[in-house]
């Protein structure tokens, strides 16, 4: 049975249309926007450039590339921004994808639909209407995670007034998704717990983790510790993401504070979300580098010395696979995605505090030995490519 995929952005660097492209299974990738290097419009912006992948390069695809283009500029003309923009963002791609799929040859041919969450419940709508089978891929911990975030910034007066719960509808919509699917993939067992305390049937969830395969320089990658760290060579810590409260920034800005003269750099890129706070605005210990594409990121793990991940919740947690390509011991929490063992290759915090994240960091401070050790074990797994991406996928319905 041949599968439909329809992806709204860039998600997983394309992982599932990947994974079912190389199975044979791939009828079409149905998404916003397309722009392989020969396309003049992809050569205009850097981010357009990220909304390709040349294994994808021999399937069928349909993108709507000038209309994605029109609605972000109306969007921008009319300042919407926050929930109102990504609802809107949704209710356009699925009206554009139910457009395409309802012009697609032989209607009645069994299929099996992929949609990610969120902008899933019109097109699931369509394929139930044509005896398709239907597969949600969820992307977060749904409305548990929501309250986990709402109570991280009640905490935080700082922080508080920039924070907007989504709106009933969102939500409502979501139910519905849940309901018309066949399947929902979850990619860790924290969401599945989550989906499941929301009243998702059990028999409906099936865990997938992420499947990333990194660069091939960094195969053969081999990182290098000095014998001690000082401040002149200090400890380089990576927080690569959205800078945000949901994902431990909160703590880890403390942890700085507790770690104030130890031999430590702190490298933070991503997108702002948050106040910077003053006394770690103009500190020498940290460096706030901003968002760069991910063509670019590359770089930050192969410098690296360590990567922390102090999140509240996380459907996975990408960047985690990505550290461990380069080598990149990882300490993390138990929210997100099974990558990290704890004492193999990295550390798995047993609760996310400043103390624990700075007690975490002093292990590594103290004892390069130990990073060493973490490094040699950080390995990619095959159980975390895509060749078992594309077997999983294809049971999900058995």
């Amino acid at each position: 049975m041949n599968w439909i995929c329809c992806q709204l952005g860039a998600r997983e660097r394309y992982a599932v249309a990947r994974a079912l492209h190389r199975c044979g299974m791939l009828e079409i990738l149905l998404t916003d926007a397309w722009f392989p290097p020969s396309n003049a419009l992809g050569k205009t912006g850097r981010s357009l450039r990220e909304r390709f992948h040349k294994e994808l390069a021999s399937a069928t695809i349909s993108a709507s590339n000038l209309r994605v283009i029109g609605f972000e500029l109306r969007a921008k003309i009319a300042a919407q921004r926050g929930w109102a923009q990504m609802i809107a963002r949704n209710g356009w791609f699925q009206r554009m994808a139910v457009s395409r799929l309802s012009r697609i040859g032989r209607p009645e041919a069994p299929r099996i639909l992929f949609s990610f969450s969120y902008a899933a419940r019109d097109i699931f709508h369509l394929a139930r209407s044509r005896g398709w089978r239907t597969v949600l891929g969820q992307i977060d911990g749904g409305p548990l995670e929501e309250r986990i975030v709402g109570r991280l910034y009640e905490e935080d007066a700082a922080e508080r007034g920039q924070w907007e719960r989504p709106p009933p509808r969102y939500w409502a919509d979501w139910r519905e998704e849940c309901e018309l699917a066949d399947c929902v993939i979850v990619n860790s067992r924290w969401s599945q717990a989550a989906l499941e305390e929301e009243g998702v049937p059990a028999s409906k969830v099936r865990v997938v983790p992420l499947a990333y395969e990194g660069p091939a320089a960094s195969t053969e990658f081999r990182r290098q510790y000095p014998r001690a760290f000082t401040i002149s060579r200090p400890l380089r810590v990576l927080f690569l993401g959205n800078i945000c409260l949901r994902k431990g920034v909160g703590p880890l800005f403390d942890a700085i504070r507790l770690l104030r003269g130890e031999a430590v750099e702190f490298w933070f890129v991503g997108r702002l979300q948050v106040s910077r706070p003053d006394d770690l605005r103009d500190n020498s210990h940290v460096r706030w580098i901003g968002p760069v594409p991910h063509s670019e990121t590359d770089k930050f793990y192969r410098d690296a010395d360590l990567f922390v991940l102090p999140t509240f919740s996380d459907g996975f947690g990408l960047t985690q696979l990505e550290a461990q390509a380069w080598k990149l011991p990882i300490i993390t929490s138990r929210f997100c995605g099974d990558v990290v063992k704890d004492g193999q290759n990295g550390i798995v915090l047993t609760e996310l505090s400043a103390s624990a994240i700075a007690g975490a960091i002093k292990r590594c401070l103290w004892d390069p030995g130990l990073l060493r050790d973490l490094s040699a074990h950080a390995v990619a797994s095959g159980q975390f490519g895509l060749t078992r991406l594309g077997e999983r996928l294809l049971n999900v319905l058995s």
